[in-house]
């Protein structure tokens, strides 16, 4: 018999106050200064479907409500845990300071490949997406305890951060 297309009521998927209720996985998201408000919303349903602890907005990264952000994350801005802070080098350093181990997703000396990552276990990560242009701030780079490099093998020198955050989610994940 070949494979039948499941439908939404076959998923069972959990409701906004079950999704609430339900343990979360040991890390979260800073998005910094992030421009489009469709990766925003796009980076909401990535950390609803892979369970994210939380989700920090820092510096000009838009916030709920908003309809290019509602448009994308198609409801997670309604289960997902947010934050607004206007610091991302304070936050980081408050993690820190709480045992959280901050990796900074982006292209530097010294970084680990994402191939060659191995969370530690019983630790929990905040990964940090940067600037669709500029990356991730230098202040994050020199205070994240790890850098993290998705490879890649085109012509392009960057990944959208929805798709980013996408691979980061899933490859953690899978590793813990």
């Amino acid at each position: 018999m070949p494979p039948r297309k499941l439908s939404l009521d076959e998923l069972n998927r959990l409701s906004v106050s079950d999704f609430k209720e339900a343990e979360k996985f040991s890390y979260c998201l800073i998005l910094d200064d992030i421009r489009s408000l469709n990766n925003v919303g796009s980076v909401f349903r990535t950390a609803d479907a892979f369970r994210a602890e939380k989700l920090y907005l820092c510096g000009i990264t838009g916030q709920p409500p908003h309809r290019d952000i509602t448009k994308t994350a198609l409801g997670a801005t309604e289960s997902v845990v947010w934050e607004h802070v206007p610091d991302v080098t304070a936050l980081v350093k408050q993690l820190q300071a709480d045992g959280w181990l901050v990796a900074a997703v982006e292209q530097a000396e010294g970084s680990t490949s994402l191939a060659d990552f191995s969370p530690e276990p019983n630790k929990p990560y905040a990964f940090v997406l940067g600037n669709e242009v500029t990356g991730v701030c230098d202040e994050v780079v020199q205070a994240a305890d790890l850098v993290l490099e998705i490879p890649q093998f085109g012509t392009k020198h960057s990944l959208n951060i929805a798709v980013t955050a996408g691979i980061i989610c899933w490859d953690f994940l899978q590793k813990k």
